[in-house]
């Protein structure tokens, strides 16, 4: 299978391979098909570059005269912006046993409610040690008894589920 990371997407200038192709100008308006040349040449007059943005067939590509140096700032800044806007959640996690007592599992509680007020997501993680792990249902309950301390503010994306010695059961705060 072929690497893409390294392919070109961008083609410029002589980079271009159709023999004929269609301009869009700087101010929208349509000229062409002309010769690869000719399109060179009027770009070149300008002083700017000749982008290829498609094809409009196999031998008509479709290319815009601009400032590729320009062009590639503008994505460069474009990208930057949209990234600072990103929200990037987290996965936190609280580990639980089966026989933690009341008062543990209200200051668990509470660190879970800070998390989910943060935004982020929340494994909760009940792990059963030696022999607990025949008696199940006792490890469900006591997530259950732990997600009704937090119900008001967090949803179960993903309901409890045994993974080897861990019932992991996933939340997310509520929309609002």
């Amino acid at each position: 299978m072929a690497d893409n990371r390294n392919a070109k997407t961008e083609f410029v200038n002589r980079e271009i391979r159709a023999k004929q192709i269609l301009i869009i100008k700087e101010d929208g308006s349509k000229e062409g098909p002309l010769n690869k040349f000719e399109a060179l040449k009027m770009a070149e007059e300008l002083g700017l570059d000749l982008l290829q943005v498609g094809m409009q067939d196999n031998t008509t590509a479709i290319a815009k005269i601009l400032d590729f140096g320009k062009f590639k700032y503008e994505q460069k800044r474009k990208q930057r912006e949209n990234k600072k806007h990103q929200v990037k959640v987290e996965n936190k996690e609280i580990r639980l046993t089966v026989g933690i007592g009341d008062h543990d599992m209200d200051t668990k509680a509470r660190k879970a409610r800070e998390f989910l007020e943060a935004g982020d997501r929340v494994k909760i993680s009940l792990k059963f040690k030696g022999r607990e792990i025949a008696y199940q249902q006792f490890g469900l309950e006591t997530l259950n008894k732990f997600y009704t301390k937090i119900e008001d503010i967090a949803k179960v994306e993903k309901e409890a589920k045994l993974n080897t010695r861990f019932l992991d059961m996933y939340v997310v705060p509520k929309k609002g």
